[in-house]
């Protein structure tokens, strides 16, 4: 539900920032607090817009600027939101707000997914299980300008075309089990492999791994968040290294957020909402999200 509050005010080392936009995707909701919650705490972990007011003038006025949250703070549903400002990221783009807003929290996952999960080499073959995703498509974009060879997987014939303009090299069908199809194109398995499916696809992920190769689990679908009888001495094929990665706000360098906004605008990367909602409509939204119908993020104008 839509509630009114008191416009927070900055103090030290915090900046103020009028909301434009935020983004929304299926695995968020996992975070939202129960609707028979008491806690007036305001959901929401990525927004952007721009700064109001800044006491300590890390940021000027007038600043666009792109807000990560961690999950324990919340807050980006609103229409002010007051952060540390070591947590709002400063850029300059044309772009509307509604593109903006698809983009921090798919690329801080698909960034620090490489980086910190699987410490991904220019050279290496990479797996991107649930490639349809925006956090997949944008891991694409992001390993092939460092080199990789991708492979992603899709249930959908029709996200095809989109998973090759990011540069997927290889695209399959997924379904019960891709191993044997990954093998068959790099034989022995690939060097790392990100799953961004669930813990259903998992174990098939493992084996489509070589041995000292990585897979990093990043992401689920809402109702594949555990996987049940899972033994790491059985279920982890010899020498395959298992990693998750939980984004932290602090991961994404501005200098990538700049690039890949600069990408956008050039036409180089497509970036577009599945649907874009206004804050009164934030409920509908949630529902539209929880439906299954979204492809992959919707975003709320406010």
């Amino acid at each position: 539900m839509v509630r009114e509050v008191p416009v927070p005010t900055p103090g030290r080392g915090e900046v103020l920032i009028r909301v434009h936009a935020f983004g929304l995707s299926r695995v968020g909701l996992l975070g939202e607090p129960g609707r028979d919650s008491e806690s007036p705490r305001v959901p929401g972990v990525e927004a952007v817009g721009v700064v109001v007011a800044c006491p300590d003038r890390e940021l000027w006025v007038g600043a666009q600027v792109a807000v990560l949250l961690d999950d324990n703070q919340g807050g980006a549903y609103a229409e002010y939101l007051c952060v540390p400002a070591a947590q709002a990221i400063s850029f300059v783009s044309g772009l509307s707000w509604a593109v903006l807003a698809t983009v921090p929290g798919m690329l801080l996952t698909a960034y620090g997914s490489l980086t910190v999960g699987l410490d991904a080499r220019d050279g290496q073959t990479l797996l991107i299980r649930g490639g349809w995703s925006a956090e997949g498509l944008a891991t694409a974009v992001l390993a092939c300008r460092q080199g990789m060879t991708v492979l992603a997987t899709t249930r959908n014939p029709a996200d095809t075309a989109a998973l090759r303009a990011a540069g997927v090299r290889h695209v399959l069908a997924d379904g019960d089990s891709v191993a044997g199809a990954v093998r068959d194109i790099v034989p022995g398995g690939v060097h790392a492999a990100l799953e961004l499916s669930g813990a259903a696809t998992l174990r098939d992920t493992l084996h489509a791994t070589r041995i000292h190769g990585v897979v990093c689990c990043a992401g689920m679908l809402p109702d594949q968040a555990r996987l049940p009888g899972f033994t790491p001495v059985d279920d982890l094929p010899r020498g395959v290294r298992l990693t998750g990665y939980r984004a932290r706000s602090t991961d994404l360098p501005p200098v990538v957020l700049q690039e890949f906004l600069d990408a956008i605008a050039s036409g180089a990367i497509t970036a577009q909402p599945d649907r874009v909602f206004l804050l009164d409509e934030i409920a509908e939204a949630r529902e539209y999200l929880q439906s299954g119908r979204a492809a992959s993020r919707a975003v709320v104008i406010v």
